[in-house]
Parts: C-alpha cells; sequence; structure tokens
C-alpha cells in the first residue's frame, strides 16, 4: 500500500511541475511584416531559449510568472519584453533594421580602413578566445530539411516524380528530421553527444543522421570545413593569415547591451580563393566575434552545392560568447535535380564550468539507444522548441501514415510482386532479386554475364552465384552463397560454399565459414579483375593473370576487443594444384604478342611453379586504431575518420605435418597507415608503411609467399598500396620485405589559380612507392597527375635501383 502512495505521491507532484511550464509562441517579423526566420528568444541573462522556423514562428516553453525576453536576429535590432505569463500566450514581435553609425569614426580617402585595426586585434586574440572555455555542456536541437525543388520527368526511364514521392510539379520533402541531445566538450578537441530523441519522416524505426559537432563552425579556427564540402577547406576571416585572403569594409557600429559591436564585411582579394563572404560582428576591447552571416559560392570551391549560407549568432555566457543559433540554408543543381534546404541547431542551457567523470570522454562522439525514435507526437509537441511550418507538419503526417503501411505485410507482398518479376534483362544485366522485405530474406543472383570470364587456363568459363540473406534485428545478418565454376576448355568444375554470421553490430563481430574447391589467382591480393584480364587475353593476346586450384575448407572469426582494437584469426586448410594453360583462342592476333605460360617465371615454357601440395596454416591478426572515434547505434558501431595513424601487427603460421600438410613457415608482418593528414591550404597527404619477415621459411610454396600489388595493365582501380609498374607476380618473397607508398592531393592548390582550367575542379596529386626485398632492391616509383571525383590520370616513372626501368600513364576510376 505504501507504494502504492509513493507512486501516486510522485505522479501529483509530476503533474504539478509540468502544470508549471506554459508556452508563448508569436510571430517575429520585420517592419514591413515579413517574417524573420532564425530569429533568437532567450530569457535574458540565461542561456534557456530558441529559435524561430523558417517562416518566422517561435515557441519557449517558460515558468509561470514574468520573465524579460529577448528577441534577436542578425542584422536587426534587438527587443526585450517583460511578459507575465500564467497560461499559453501568444505574442508577435516587431524587430527594426540595425543601424550601424560611422559618425564616431572619420575615413580619409587616403587611410587604411578601420576594419583592418579591429581584425588585427581580433587576429591577436584568436587562440585565446580558441581556449578560454577549457570545457562546456548544452542541450541542442537540430531540424534538417532538404527539398527537391525541380526536376526532370524521368532518369534514366524511371518516373521522378512516382520514385521520389513528390507532387505533380516534381516538388517536396526529401528528408525531414529532428533530434535533441545533450552536448559536452573538452579542450582541444574531445567531445561526447547523446541523443535523447530522434524523428525522421516517413521512417518510424530510423535514427537521425543529425549530430550536433556537425554543426559548429568556430572561426577561431583558421582551417574551417576541411574534408567535408572541399578536401582544402576555407579560410576562416580572422585566422593567422587572414590579411593574406581577404580585404574588409567598416560598416560600422552599434550598441547592445552597452557593448560596442563593430560590423565588418569580409571580401576575397581573388576571386576563386577558398574563403567566405558576407558580414562579420566583432565586439570592441575583448574582440570576440558576436555574430556572423557568412555564405560560399562555387567560386569558393564548394562541391555539390551552389551556395552555403551560414549563420551563426552568440550568447553572452560569463565574460565570453558562445553559440546559441547555427543555421545553414544551401542549394543546388546536379544533373537536373535542383534543391534546396536548410539544418538549423539551437544550443540551450550552458553549463561551462562542468565536471565530467573520470573516463568520459572514450572516443565515443555519440551514442544513440533503442529509446530515442520511441517519442510519441505528444512528446514532440511539447518539447520541439522550433514550430514546424505547414508543409513539414503535413510531410509528417503524410509519410508516417504511408511509412506505417509500407510495414504490413499486405502492402509488402504486393510490393514483392511487383519489383520480384522475372525479367532476362534484368538477370542479364544487373542480376535478379527476389526479396522478401516482410520477413526480412532475400536471393540474389549474380549478373549472367558478368559471369562469363575467359583465360588462357580454362578458356571460356563460367563463374556463378547465388547469395541468400536473411537479415535480423540490429544489423545483424546471415548469408549463405553457393558458387560454381565451369572451364569449357580445361573441362573443370569447382564448387564452394560460404556462410557468415554477423552476430554483434556493437562489436563489429563476426565468424565465417567455407569450404569446397575454386581456381584462383596466384598473388592472393589479385592482379586484375577478371573482365579486365578477359578482354586483355581476347583483345590485346596478353594474359595477365595466372591461376591454381585450391580445394579447401576455412573457418574464421572478427571482433572488436577494446574500441579501435580489432582482432582476426583465420584457420585454412587445403590441397593446391599447380595448372597450365589450355588454349590460345583470341579474337585479335596480333603479330608482336603471344600468351604467355601460366608459369610467370617462364613465360616461353609450360612448367610447373610448384609440386601439388597440401597446407594447414593459422592466421591472427591485430588492427589498433590510435585515438580511434566512433558512433554508437543500437544497430552497431561506426567508426569515424581516424585522426592518428592505424597500426596492424598479424602473424600466419604453417603448420608442419597435421593432417599431412607439407608446409613450414612463419611470417610476421607489422604495417602502418592513415588516411587524409591535413596540410590546411595545401591538402592532404596518405601513407602506407608496411614490413615483414618469414622466421622461418623451410617449406613455402609459391602461394604461400608474402605478395604485393602489383600493376601491368593501363586501367587500374585507385589503390594507395598498389604499385604502378611492379609485376604481378615476380618479386613475391619467402624472405624479409618494406614497403612505403605516400601520397599528396593538392586539392586544386594551383589548378584554381588558372583561368577556365579551375572550372573543371581538378586535384593535383603526387606520390611515391618504394620496395626493397632480396630480389629487388630500391625499386622506386614516382608519379604526379591529376584526379576528379572518380576518374584519375597520372604520368609515373620506376626505377630499378639506379637505373629507370620503365614510365608512362595510368588511367584508374572507381573508389
Amino acid at each position: 500500500m505504501n507504494k502504492i502512495y509513493l507512486t501516486l505521491f510522485l505522479l501529483i507532484v509530476t503533474l504539478s511541475v509540468s502544470a508549471q511550464q506554459v508556452k508563448l509562441t508569436g510571430t517575429v517579423k520585420e517592419s514591413s511584416g515579413e517574417s524573420v526566420p532564425f530569429a533568437s528568444v532567450y530569457i535574458k541573462n540565461t542561456t534557456i531559449g530558441t529559435s524561430a522556423n523558417v517562416d518566422g514562428l517561435y515557441s519557449l516553453s517558460l515558468d509561470k510568472g514574468t520573465h524579460t525576453i529577448v528577441y534577436r536576429a542578425i542584422g536587426y535590432k534587438a527587443v526585450e519584453k517583460d511578459i507575465t505569463i500564467n497560461e499559453h500566450t501568444s505574442q508577435d514581435i516587431t524587430l527594426a533594421p540595425e543601424t550601424y553609425s560611422l559618425a564616431a569614426v572619420t575615413i580619409d580617402g587616403n587611410a587604411e580602413d578601420p576594419a583592418y585595426e579591429i581584425i588585427r586585434q581580433a587576429i591577436k586574440q584568436r587562440k585565446a578566445h580558441l581556449t578560454e572555455v577549457d570545457a562546456y555542456t548544452a542541450n541542442v536541437y537540430i531540424k534538417g530539411v532538404q527539398k527537391l525543388v525541380g526536376a526532370p520527368k524521368k532518369f534514366f526511364g524511371r518516373d521522378i516524380q512516382k520514385t521520389l514521392d513528390l507532387d505533380t510539379n516534381r516538388k517536396g520533402i526529401l528528408y525531414l528530421s529532428e533530434s535533441t541531445s545533450t552536448f559536452a566538450f573538452k579542450q582541444p578537441d574531445l567531445v561526447h553527444e547523446e541523443m535523447v530523441s530522434s524523428k525522421t519522416a516517413g521512417r518510424n524505426n530510423a535514427f537521425s543522421f543529425n549530430k550536433a559537432s556537425d554543426l559548429i563552425i568556430n572561426f577561431y579556427q583558421n582551417i574551417l570545413l576541411e574534408n567535408t564540402l572541399s578536401p582544402r577547406g576555407f579560410v576562416s576571416p580572422i585566422s593567422d593569415n587572414a590579411l593574406l585572403y581577404y580585404r574588409y569594409k567598416f560598416l560600422g557600429v552599434a550598441v547592445e547591451n552597452g557593448a560596442t559591436i563593430n560590423k565588418i564585411q569580409i571580401i576575397p582579394r581573388r576571386e576563386h580563393d577558398p574563403v567566405f563572404r558576407g558580414i562579420i560582428y566583432i565586439k570592441d576591447d575583448s574582440w570576440h566575434m558576436v555574430n556572423a552571416d557568412v555564405y560560399l559560392t562555387k567560386n569558393s570551391g564548394i562541391n555539390l552545392l551552389d551556395t552555403l549560407n551560414i549563420s551563426q549568432q552568440f550568447l553572452k555566457v560569463e565574460d565570453t560568447y558562445m553559440p546559441s543559433n547555427i543555421n545553414f540554408q544551401f542549394n543546388g543543381n546536379v544533373l537536373g535535380f535542383k534543391f534546396e534546404g536548410y539544418y538549423v541547431g539551437v544550443y540551450s542551457n550552458y553549463n561551462i564550468h562542468p565536471e565530467f567523470p573520470k573516463g568520459y570522454f572514450n572516443g565515443e562522439i555519440l551514442k544513440i539507444t533503442k529509446a530515442v525514435n520511441k517519442k510519441d507526437s505528444l512528446f514532440w509537441l511539447n518539447n520541439r522548441p522550433i514550430p514546424l511550418t505547414g508543409e513539414e507538419s503535413r510531410d509528417y503526417v503524410r509519410k508516417d501514415s504511408i511509412a506505417a503501411l509500407k510495414t504490413s505485410k499486405k502492402y509488402l507482398d504486393s510490393l514483392e510482386r511487383v519489383n520480384n518479376k522475372f525479367g532476362i534483362g534484368k538477370l542479364l544485366l544487373s542480376g535478379y532479386t527476389v526479396n522478401n522485405r516482410y520477413d526480412k530474406k532475400s536471393l540474389s543472383f549474380d549478373p549472367v554475364l558478368k559471369a562469363i570470364i575467359y583465360n588462357t587456363v580454362e578458356g571460356f568459363a563460367v563463374k556463378y552465384g547465388v547469395t541468400y540473406t536473411k537479415n535480423m534485428e540490429d544489423r545483424k545478418y546471415f548469408s549463405f552463397r553457393p558458387e560454381a565454376r565451369y572451364g569449357f576448355s580445361n573441362k573443370t568444375f569447382t564448387a564452394n560454399l560460404s556462410a557468415n554470421y554477423y552476430y554483434d553490430p556493437v562489436k563489429r563481430a563476426n565468424i565465417s565459414i567455407s569450404g569446397g574447391s575454386g581456381i584462383y589467382d596466384l598473388n592472393n591480393l589479385g592482379t586484375m579483375a577478371l573482365l579486365g584480364n578477359s578482354i586483355n587475353s581476347l583483345l590485346f593476346e596478353t594474359n595477365f593473370s595466372k591461376f591454381y586450384k585450391k580445394e579447401f575448407v576455412n573457418i574464421g572469426a572478427t571482433r572488436e576487443l577494446a574500441n579501435g582494437l580489432q582482432a582476426s584469426l583465420v584457420a585454412d586448410y587445403s590441397r593446391n594444384t599447380n595448372l597450365q594453360n589450355t588454349t590460345s583462342f583470341k579474337i585479335r592476333d596480333l603479330k608482336d604478342k603471344e600468351f604467355t605460360s601460366n608459369n610467370p617465371f617462364s613465360p616461353d615454357t609450360e612448367t610447373p611453379l610448384f609440386d601439388n601440395y597440401k597446407s594447414l596454416s593459422l592466421s591472427a591478426s591485430l588492427t589498433y586504431t590510435i585515438g580511434q572515434k566512433y558512433i554508437t547505434r543500437p544497430d552497431g558501431k561506426f567508426y569515424q575518420d581516424a585522426k592518428y595513424p592505424t597500426i596492424t601487427v598479424s602473424y600466419r603460421k604453417g603448420i608442419n605435418n597435421l593432417l599431412n600438410s607439407e608446409v613450414d613457415y612463419d611470417l610476421a608482418t607489422i604495417g602502418l597507415q592513415q588516411n587524409r593528414i591535413s596540410a590546411g591550404m595545401w591538402g592532404y597527404a596518405s601513407f602506407v608503411l608496411s614490413a615483414g619477415k618469414f622466421l622461418n621459411n623451410n617449406k613455402v610454396y609459391y602461394p604461400e609467399f608474402k605478395h604485393f600489388r602489383g600493376n601491368n595493365a593501363r586501367f587500374i582501380k585507385p589503390d594507395l598500396r598498389r604499385f604502378l609498374f611492379l609485376d604481378f607476380y615476380e618479386f613475391s618473397t619467402k624472405e624479409q620485405y618494406a614497403e612505403a607508398h605516400l601520397e599528396h592531393n593538392f586539392s586544386g592548390l594551383f589548378s584554381n589559380k588558372i583561368p577556365l582550367v579551375r572550372k573543371l575542379k581538378l586535384e593535383e596529386v603526387i606520390g611515391i612507392s618504394y620496395l626493397t626485398q632480396p630480389l629487388k632492391e630500391n625499386y622506386t616509383e614516382f608519379y604526379f597527375g591529376v584526379q576528379r571525383l572518380i576518374f584519375r590520370a597520372v604520368y609515373g616513372f620506376a626505377y630499378d635501383g639506379k637505373d629507370q626501368a620503365v614510365h608512362g600513364f595510368k588511367l584508374s576510376y572507381g573508389f
């Protein structure tokens, strides 16, 4: 009975406290009657507040009583209003344009603009302002909206209106999402965010992509938005070298709450520099930036977008200024698809003297639990800081209703009857998939045309597989794949089965098992795609790839042991058979060309490369990324781009005599790599270092050697570890080796300065690769070239010791 009374008491207290909160709503307009989008609405002398929406509507939850409410927007004079509120109240506000006076400043035509001295003072204080708040916490609300405002009627034969669920004018909201979270920061760059609620239109079980750290634009940093909209990023208007990139114009001063605020226009010195345009506001004496309204254009080097406007408003918190409202508005046009949208973040309830428990910043930058997307409409009605527009409200209602329908078995069955309809074109070109979305199962058949291959060992061959996948809760899945291969010239049939169970997404853990037989490349890193080898063999009488037969069974497992530390273990037993060419058929017979044998060391004679043998091996590896950051969601752990290198240590043991195994060796390797190391305006660099040694090589057959990523073709897939000119097979080793690859991408630093060429948005690349081992000492490659999106062209030189070995162009495509 006491428990019942306690429960009733807590319920009454909760309702009583809730009843003290009432809503203040209204519209923020300018004197002409036009709405003021994204205006700040805060309780004076606090960090409790909100933002108006794109139509100027606002909603603020308050305790009953009298409050002084401050209404602010960039370019307008702030309004303070004392409001006594005991029930839900509406209060419209009109903001007058801010007037910035030049009366106090005398500008001589020959004198320097006063803005420059203000900027110099702001630059002097940049580092101090960057670190003056050691740590803070805040509540963050984020809303993201992406809309299509124009599109072609059809794209690749598909009706765009129906495909993207648009109106008859092919317009509509593509993405609408909201989230609330608690956000924590500690110098120099530690963040931890916990999402409290999430809502995405039409995706009731989805999690919002919103992340508070993505919205933070700190103008006290030298470079902003690096590796997002541009590889190089953009120069802050108060960076250490800002005067080399910007011109400044003083627009006047205004007094706000006793503080003198300078309004300064920022202007690029060169039209195509990676810089902002717009207005910044700097406070006299302390030289804090207190507001910013800037934008980027195509001329600035942004990718995908035409224009990005960034508006940032600040609140005074003790003796400093912290962001209150951050707004990104964007538009663009890609392949006839015209889009626009915005992301707005409201930061409130700041604490700039927090105490964090030990281990609070552990690499987890965002934590999302299962409960975040379970909040009902009543929760959002009471807790949404920024009101929805009419269009956004209708989008939620319509898409949520459709989403509920789309999860029903009746709807999914009807959908599958259409989508699963068999087509010979599908099967030939792209493959055929039978989906059962209700039961989360699929059966995928490989494309038939891709399954037809040719090589001089098998002749024309068919390599075909079918994949069955069963998806489970939280991205767990099981897959099962049978695959068969038959060569019409060597009359050899092989088949194998493989299964994979991804059982713990949070620990990134899976177990796999496979067995059977197959035809494999002698270089276990792979030389070139089967299609590429087929084309080279049939049309150019060049059979690059060399093969052997493997009958095998193996089992492997991977799992994260600690944050950033991944372990894997693989046991493999196989019977390996040497193969020889069985055909010399080609479509084009070139006079100066002849097929080589399947033995890369005796190209003119079909001699066995190795005796047939049995092998039992055990491989283990540990991969550790220093300072790994990640996002945790119920459906997995998602690593973010690393700031520090990744170290990989591996050991492979060839076990002799057990199960008649004929190998006996020990190979230890260590590797170090890192991608996209920032060099500021000079682009970014990437590197891979690797070394290894056979500690014991008593019995090592060629397929067990340490192989390298070589290349003999003109067209290649991009891979930093790949050499441009190294033979695929000749320099594999059973002794020690060391290799290094270093590449720098200047991200348009030079080409951006050349008229017309800059429109291509080319990125300049240079690189060097190095290999040393007993048979190939000091092999070095240098290359330079350009790339754009997935295409690259480079010219390289290869040196074998002191002598130049080869040079030429190499083209690549893909990711």
